[in-house]
């Protein structure tokens, strides 16, 4: 950063000043001072011109009102920002607060407590409440309508300093005998603050300061120090939050009366005096640091006693109190910024993230693109490049780059193009203060040593370039080197940092570099030069002052360099070249006798060594030769200095809006060889003014010159100025000029040159050349244009290019997303492709397939279309668009993708395709592999394939019943398995009667082949015993609902004929249920067998045994085992033993059936004629009786 005194107010009567301070939003400046002094001056600047804002502009004052209230000296003012409120206390103890009413100042609270002095003001954050401490100890904490909240006496203390934390939530209270206590912000007391900065430190001390920064702007880095602590003996210590244990240190060997941050926490002024060796003057100066103590600048400031510094809103002025005048001088920032291939990449910190945001503003286009960045360090630009350094993340550097363990990075270096795109990076372990690249190379140093790293992009170099590139890449792609070392030889291998780490007693302070040198400043003025890109030590030099800035102009033989005072002088490199070999090489490093003061940025010019523009405080001056043209007046960074025109950015207005940059914000500058050949050229003539560019040549007064003999038809002078400013095309053009013979034609030729294109155009159209205005625009790429000029012709306008006119305005529409403007378009131009790419974009599909029909046969459009339908899951008109092309293969995939299995099959059966049994089979084990079972019997039953279905259904079935679940589930899986096997049944039977009349086609014999086949190795039970799982689960649950319902005799024959379905049902629960239905029938005797059978069950454990039998003997020792109801013996045998050719059981109440039954159509199970009435469908199988 670069400060400079800049404008002085004088208060009037000599009345000494207190205290300053600066509305950071309004603008305000307050100060108080003695005899009840308080006045409230506001700094405007007023222009029209875009290049004078910021601090360039001229500035008045547009407020300056005295508020009378006070009656002693005002000691403290402090702002309430949101609430545009001013508070001020004088030393009586009268506190008034002050309200802005249309453009004024007035009371608006007064509060006077008569008992002592206020020491300290502080508003929070959110300017809600405000905390105010008495010499006395007293602390009142207020809202801010004038209520009080609370309040505290802190007994033997003495309150010097209050600060909010930036959360509101802790007070801390600095004494008058240099101690700082936290409070909570109820006023309880929490702990007193380690002040380590005194540890050294004798005698008695007062607090000058505390600053605790709210994080309003942002923070510039992640757990940055924010809470600053100032003495009176210039002892410093900067904390990240109250009980920080390690704060940073800093001693400004000065007396230190006020400190402030600035805007963005970024930079802390420290503001005192120096006593001089002799002790008898006092000098007057503000040190600014960084939050890691890193010192910025010193301003030396005159008067006799300093006693307030305060930072404008923007951080760009800051104001400071002394003696009877208020003191304002301008700080340029140093920016993260850099200016490569027409794009401006700037950073800025946002209050909601911790990262900084990096913006690449693309000048000519206006377009911006943002990317995020943690901890960086700077930006640096070349060429089309530039480099992003920032603290690297330890784990991701040891995962991304080839380190031996231990050796832990802490740094990277990020190359990216004008658009923010990372081309290559390196992690590095010296951090990069000092960075600067050429087209090859990257160099960035440390204090102790620097670093070369030869990056890589994809980019044309020239023969020369790339043998350099060539011979570097042999030698090593990264190299270290310290500063104290002679590098004349090449180290082999990789870079070694370890060497890089050697303190030096002269570190590193400036770096510069072009394709061939390599220059190097140290802090006692020494200037090292290298080659490169061997690295090899040319030569150094010896300065007066430490330099902060260098800059090499363009062919490396002079060096500019601005000192730590902001001194700017030249240094001649190539000084022996220029005298001749026999020279004295000494005499290589002479000064020259230029020199400006107050300089903050400088660049040189990219064409000419000679010529330099550079910022002397808030005016731009130029140089050829070292002269100096008329200054200008700006406070723009200088962007780029080529072909005659400077480009600046106003970069303070784009950081008031950073999300937003506007073009009115970049200015260009015309240099004054420019301007006068423009005058010349306008005012006297081509002739004049070629002389004038003959004693001042530069390519591009050529080319202004040969524009302006273009104007006026001089071909001859034109084609002598493009060739001196070697411009081909420009040649050509005045070649094909003269080839023409009208004058109107070359006057509109040179209209179409210049850009002047309607003019160009009513030209072409006055000389009846229609097709030549038709031709231009389609140059131009104006269509609508074109259109209108084909319809407006009294003749037939060609018809292909009147189509071509309509496709280009339905493209245009279409990149633009406005596919329903498209659309009509490309109907006029009947482009097909592109109209289905917009019918769906707007999801128009019946558009899309009135499109699908119109289009002939085999048109290669249609299976286009077919993707587009199988996309959104139409698949019948997928299917027939890519049959129209004779795809069948793609229709039966379409289907197979979207589950029509039906469709597929169908399909595959009339175009003979064998792949659709693979297809489902890979399909299937596929879901099989996902446990989606269920899923794939769906897709075996769609697809007709219902054997296979049946199996799956029998396996979950019997899975089922192995986990005990439910019995209505389990017999529904198995009554869905049974109607699959009825449905396989029913599709082979429809196979044979086709088969037997003989209409059916070879793959249709195939498929009931194949499916005959499978029939003969399946397994007996599922083809000849489908319903058997199906009858037992019935029968159990029938039974239960039996027993329930009090049908017990019933209930025990459908147990008995459970006695068929062991295989399905576990035996125990069969012979458990029939146990408990004999037991509930009094039928002790088949009881009794129930039990026995049960006994003898070996699946059963001792304890299960021993179980039945105690329950068999209690039982039996009741009742007789022999049932109360004799049933005929032989029946009963054959019901519980089971035989052959026994009657039908009927399904509705498990007896048997003697007469004619009704029978189920499907599961062809029976059941008697009056109880079918009672059913609406078949209690087994849930077929509607019809």
């Amino acid at each position: 950063m670069f400060i400079y005194l800049s404008k002085k107010i004088a208060i009037p009567n000599h009345i000494n000043l207190k205290c300053v301070s600066w509305n950071k939003d309004q603008g305000f400046i307050a100060c108080g001072g003695d005899d009840g002094l308080l006045r409230v001056v506001k700094l405007d600047s007023q222009t029209d011109d875009a290049r004078l804002k910021g601090l360039a502009a001229p500035s008045n004052l547009s407020m300056n009102q005295g508020l009378d209230g006070h009656s002693g000296a005002v000691q403290v003012v402090t702002w309430n920002e949101q609430c545009e409120k001013l508070t001020t206390s004088d030393q009586n103890g009268l506190i008034i607060v002050w309200m802005l009413y249309k453009g004024a100042w007035y009371e608006e609270m007064i509060n006077n407590r008569n008992k002592s002095v206020v020491r300290s003001m502080s508003w929070n954050a959110d300017g809600q409440k405000i905390c105010i401490v008495y010499e006395d100890g007293a602390v009142i904490v207020g809202s801010v309508d004038g209520n009080r909240i609370w309040g505290k006496e802190l007994k033997g203390n003495q309150l010097a300093h209050v600060a909010w934390s930036p959360d509101s939530k802790i007070l801390l209270f600095g004494m008058a005998n240099g101690e700082v206590q936290i409070y909570d912000n109820q006023g309880n007391f929490i702990m007193k603050m380690t002040i380590s900065c005194l540890s050294n430190s004798t005698g008695a001390v007062s607090i000058a300061g505390i600053h605790w920064y709210a994080g309003t702007g942002g923070y510039v880095e992640p757990d940055c120090p924010c809470l600053a602590i100032c003495f009176d003996n210039g002892k410093c210590q900067i904390m990240r939050y109250e009980n920080d244990e390690n704060p940073v240190f800093i001693d400004t060997m000065m007396n230190v009366v006020s400190i402030q941050w600035n805007h963005c926490g970024s930079v802390l002024a420290v503001a005192g005096c120096l006593k001089t060796a002799n002790m008898e003057k006092e000098l007057n100066v503000v040190q600014f640091y960084t939050p890691f103590g890193a010192h910025l600048r010193t301003l030396k400031v005159p008067g006799k006693q300093m006693t307030g510094v305060a930072w404008e809103g923007g951080g760009l002025r800051i104001a400071l109190a002394v003696d009877s005048y208020i003191y304002f001088a301008n700080i340029r920032p140093d920016y993260k910024w850099g200016y490569c291939c027409s794009t401006v990449v700037y950073a800025y910190t946002k209050p909601e993230r911790q990262e900084y945001c990096v913006v690449f503003w693309d000048t000519k286009n206006n377009e911006k693109f943002v990317k995020y960045v943690k901890s960086l360090m700077s930006i640096t630009t070349s060429g089309d490049f530039c480099i992003l350094a920032s603290k690297a993340d330890d784990s991701q550097a040891q995962e991304e780059a080839e380190v031996e363990p231990g050796n832990h990075l802490r740094f990277v270096l990020i190359l990216c193009n004008s658009i923010g795109t990372p081309l290559d990076s390196k992690y590095i372990d010296i951090k990069p203060l000092y960075i600067t690249m050429t087209k090859t190379h990257v160099i960035a140093a440390s204090k102790e040593a620097f670093y070369l790293w030869q990056y890589r992009v994809a980019k044309k170099l020239t023969a020369l370039e790339i043998n350099q590139v060539t011979r570097t890449k042999k030698e090593g792609r990264e190299r270290v080197y310290h500063i104290d070392g002679n590098p004349s030889t090449t180290p082999d291998g990789g870079p070694d940092f370890t060497k890089a780490f050697s303190s030096t007693q002269d570190a590193i302070c400036a770096i510069t570099a072009s394709d061939k040198t390599l220059i190097i400043g140290r802090e006692s003025g020494f200037i090292h030069r290298y080659s490169l890109p061997q690295v090899a030590l040319v030569q150094k030099y010896t300065l007066n002052n430490r330099a902060y800035h260098l800059s090499m102009n363009c062919n490396s033989s002079r060096l500019a360099v601005i000192d730590i005072a902001g001194v700017l002088t030249l240094l001649d490199l190539d000084v022996r070249s220029q005298r001749g070999d026999a020279a004295d090489s000494g005499a290589a490093g002479d000064l020259s006798k230029f020199e400006r003061k107050d300089v903050w940025d400088m660049k040189w010019a990219k064409d000419n060594p000679d010529l330099f523009a550079m910022m002397e405080k808030t005016r731009m001056y130029v140089f050829r030769n070292l002269d100096p043209e008329e200054p200008i007046q700006t406070s723009g960074y200088i962007c780029n200095f080529e072909d005659l025109e400077i480009k600046s950015v106003l970069l303070d207005e784009i950081m008031k809006d950073p999300e937003r940059p506007n073009k009115d914000n970049l200015i260009n500058f015309e240099i004054r060889s420019l301007r006068d050949s423009r005058a010349l050229i306008e005012k006297v003539g081509i002739e004049d003014a070629s002389q004038f560019i003959e004693d001042n040549p530069h390519p591009r007064l050529w080319r202004l010159l040969a524009e302006a003999a273009l104007q006026k038809l001089d071909l001859k002078t034109a084609e002598q100025a493009f060739v001196r400013c070697k411009d081909y095309q420009g040649i050509a053009f005045v070649k094909r000029l003269g080839n023409l013979k009208s004058e109107p034609m070359k006057q509109a030729e040179v209209a179409a040159y210049f850009s002047r294109f309607e003019e160009a155009e009513r030209m072409y159209l006055d000389m009846d050349r229609r097709d030549l205005g038709i031709s231009l625009r389609i140059k131009l790429g104006d269509w609508f244009r074109v259109l209108q000029l084909l319809k407006s012709g009294s003749g037939d306008s060609d018809d292909a290019l009147l189509e071509q006119a309509y496709n280009a305005i339905g493209d245009y529409f279409a990149d633009r997303q406005k596919w329903v403007n498209a659309v009509q378009y490309y109907l006029q131009g009947r482009n097909q492709e592109r109209l289905a790419e917009c019918y769906y974009m707007l999801e128009d599909y019946d558009g899309l397939e009135r499109l699908s029909n119109q289009l002939p046969d085999n048109h290669k459009l249609l299976p286009d279309i077919g993707q587009m339908f199988a996309t959104v899951g139409m698949c019948e008109q997928a299917v027939n668009a890519y049959l129209k092309c004779n795809q069948p293969k793609a229709a039966v995939d379409t289907c197979v993708h979207l589950n029509m299995w039906n469709k597929a099959v169908d399909l595959a059966r009339s175009y003979n395709m064998k792949e659709i049994k693979s297809l489902l089979s890979k399909y299937t084990s596929h879901l099989l592999e996902k446990n989606k079972t269920l899923e794939a019997v769906e897709l075996y039953r769609k697809a007709h394939h219902f054997l296979e279905a049946a199996k799956l259904m029998f396996k979950i079935a019997d899975e089922e019943a192995k986990k005990r679940a439910r019995p209505l589930r389990v017999k529904k899986l198995y009554v869905l398995a049974a109607r699959l096997v009825e449905d396989y049944h029913e599709q082979v039977k429809t196979t044979q009667q086709v088969k037997g009349k003989g209409k059916t086609s070879e793959a249709t014999f195939a498929l009931a082949g194949l499916l005959e086949g499978d029939t003969s190795t399946l397994d007996n039970r599922i083809l000849d015993n489908a319903w058997r799982g199906a009858e037992a689960y019935h029968f159990f649950l029938l039974a239960q609902r039996q027993l329930y319902d009090g049908y017990t005799e019933n209930a025990m024959r459908t147990a008995l004929h459970l006695r068929e379905y062991e295989d399905i049902i576990p035996t125990v629960e069969i012979y458990s249920l029939l146990a408990i239905c004999a037991s509930a029938n009094r039928a002790f005797g088949t009881c009794s067998q129930a039990f026995i059978k049960l006994e003898s069950l070996e699946s059963l454990s001792a304890e299960q045994r021993q179980a039945y039998e105690d329950l068999a003997r209690e039982i039996f020792s009741k009742h007789t085992p022999k049932d109360n109801r004799p049933l005929d013996i032989e029946n009963m045998d054959n019901l519980l033993e089971g035989s052959e050719g026994q009657l039908p059981t009927c399904i509705v109440t498990g007896l048997p059936i003697q007469h004619s039954p009704w029978i189920c159509s499907v599961c062809k199970h029976c059941a008697l004629d009056q109880e079918m009435s009672k059913y609406s469908c078949c209690p087994l199988c849930h077929t509607l009786n019809t």
